[in-house]
């Protein structure tokens, strides 16, 4: 069984997707970008900016779930440029606490809408 989680705190999906599903005591969080949901426009000023963007996107639906980053238990990032990796771990450094989760980072030739940086979480409800 599964439950949908929806926020207008965070952007609407642009495509045929969730922003997130609880499936027993997990939840998948999709790819968030920097999409702002106050005004729909993309937060492209700086690599920085973006990734808090996107990390507040993030948050907004963990909060819709009743969680936290302390929930998450594994996380993806996907860069357009692996130059950027420095920049964007210490954004996403600052997000989490401490038992940090297990993680990935990869380069991909292009992300929706041509961003720079995009997201996803998987998070325990417990």
């Amino acid at each position: 069984m599964k439950q949908i989680i929806t926020t207008t705190n965070a952007p609407a999906p642009i495509g045929p997707y969730s922003q997130a599903v609880q499936a027993g005591n997990f939840l998948f969080v999709s790819g968030q970008v920097a999409i702002n949901p106050e005004n729909g426009e993309l937060n492209l000023i700086n690599i920085e900016e973006e990734t808090h963007q996107v990390m507040r996107n993030l948050k907004a639906v963990l909060l819709e779930a009743g969680l936290t980053f302390d929930h998450v238990v594994k996380s993806t990032i996907f860069l357009s440029d692996m130059g950027t990796f420095g920049q964007v771990n210490e954004i996403y450094g600052q997000y989490f606490t401490a038992n940090f989760p297990a993680r990935e980072t990869v380069q991909v030739s292009v992300l929706p809408k041509n961003v720079n940086v995009e997201i996803s979480v998987i998070a325990i409800v417990a």
